[in-house]
């Protein structure tokens, strides 16, 4: 049987290996964070008919080369195009995360962990952030039972982002609160019997919100002003100051008749504030907590206030919280999102203006990730070529890599090279079945012989 009838075979069996990877690769043209596959040819093995040998420098006779015939070729190597960067595809789900750099997802099925590149996530009915393919849990870092503002960096574990206990976000009292602007003289507000009204909105430590209403007035004194507490009203104008003598402002942590601001008539500017002698910049609006068990005292800062010539008006008013907004106090904050930040960190944010860290999506780096086996539906594992996974993982952004929301990783197939790439296996599948045609024309033309 003629050796050139197996090279043939050989020559179709490989050329439909490659094939198999080619359209492979164009079926998954539109897979998520599809990696293209490559194929390489090696010869398979040869007969030697005779040996090399060497020069005799006795007879003068030169060195023959060896002889020797190929049977055909083989798949040498099938390699992943597994850290080419495929386009990013616009989703705007804020679940749906595309991975910059060369890292991987790490998620599991309850038993094994598994990588992937798809990013297209949910949250399931658990409150887990999960694979939307598979259902697999996204895995990561929790929050540091004694830091709520850090992460813990320890075994991956499943994410649960949503929980009874993540919905909302407690109420807080107000604790502070600052006045600033202009208090000129010649505000007929300021001299009038009822003052220059001011209305400081606070909330209770159960998240109720109420308004202090508080008065400015002149004196006989220049550059001296007191201030008063004339009512306090529940959040449908109701007052809740019954009793004016269980809430009141406070001066020195001393009740007086009405709190003065004394300015310096040079510069308008407070006079000796915090000096023996001086006037403090800060009073205290304090509650009786047998009237008012839900209430905090809340420190008023004026020291931003200034006694000026403003024609007439006068432009204070308050502001909750200090100068850095805190002790503003707030209501009971219901979710109104999550948010997933480029290294990974997940935070719910509330209504109230507050947010909450509630873990930190883990990667996975492998020293040859091109070594990971495929395993379907957009997942790998890690094998004893790739490295392996030490169960802890890393912070994307130590290599240099960041998360994308809203988009998703696309495949990285070139459709013009593997369009190239078929023409150049069609060819030589027909090049290698013209090898067997001919060599059974050879066969035939031999058995003609004997006829």
């Amino acid at each position: 049987m003629m050796r050139s009838l197996y090279s043939g075979v050989a020559g179709l069996k490989t050329h439909q290996t490659r094939m198999d990877v080619i359209g492979n690769n164009i079926a998954n043209v539109n897979t998520t964070a599809y990696k293209s596959q490559s194929m390489t040819f090696s010869d398979l093995m040869y007969q030697t008919t005779q040996a090399a040998s060497g020069a005799n420098p006795t007879t003068g006779v030169g060195g023959t080369n060896a002889r020797q015939i190929g049977l055909g070729a083989k798949t040498s190597a099938i390699k992943t195009a597994i850290t080419t960067q495929g386009a990013s595809q616009t989703t705007n789900d804020p679940f749906d995360i595309m991975i910059t750099g060369d890292s991987f997802f790490i998620v599991n099925n309850g038993q094994n962990n598994y990588f992937t590149r798809d990013g297209s996530f949910y949250v399931d009915g658990a409150g887990n952030l999960a694979m939307t393919s598979t259902g697999y849990n996204v895995m990561g870092w929790q929050v540091d039972p004694n830091d709520a503002s850090a992460i813990k960096q320890d075994t991956v574990s499943a994410l649960r982002v949503m929980t009874t206990e993540n919905m909302t976000y407690p109420p807080e009292a107000t604790k502070s609160a600052r006045i600033s602007g202009i208090i000129d003289k010649n505000d007929t507000n300021v001299n009038a019997t009822a003052g220059k009204i001011m209305n400081l909105e606070f909330y209770d430590n159960q998240g109720y919100k109420y308004t202090a209403k508080l008065s400015v007035h002149s004196t006989k004194t220049d550059g001296q002003f007191t201030v008063q507490l004339d009512d306090i009203l529940d959040s449908k104008g109701k007052t809740v100051l019954a009793d004016k003598t269980k809430a009141s402002l406070q001066q020195n942590n001393t009740n007086v008749t009405a709190p003065v601001l004394e300015f310096n008539t040079n510069n308008g500017s407070f006079k000796n504030v915090g000096t023996a002698g001086g006037t403090e910049s800060t009073l205290t609006l304090h509650f009786d907590t047998g009237t008012f068990p839900s209430f905090t005292d809340i420190t008023i800062d004026f020291s931003k206030c200034s006694n000026l010539n403003n024609n007439g008006s006068s432009t204070v008013s308050p502001i909750r919280g200090d100068a850095k907004g805190n002790g503003a106090g707030r209501k009971v904050g219901e979710m109104s999102g999550i948010e997933i930040q480029k290294d990974g960190m997940i935070y719910a944010n509330y209504d109230n203006g507050c947010s909450r860290l509630l873990g930190q999506i883990a990667v996975a780096t492998f020293a040859n990730a091109s070594g990971l086996a495929k395993e379907g539906d957009n997942l790998y594992s890690a094998t004893q070529n790739s490295g392996d996974f030490d169960g802890i993982g890393t912070d994307i952004t130590t290599g240099g890599g960041y998360m994308n929301t809203g988009v998703l990783e696309m495949s990285n197939v070139d459709l013009s090279s593997e369009f190239t790439e078929m023409i150049t296996t069609q060819r030589g599948f027909q090049a290698n079945s013209r090898i067997i045609t001919v060599s059974d024309t050879l066969l035939e033309e031999l058995t003609n012989l004997k006829r």
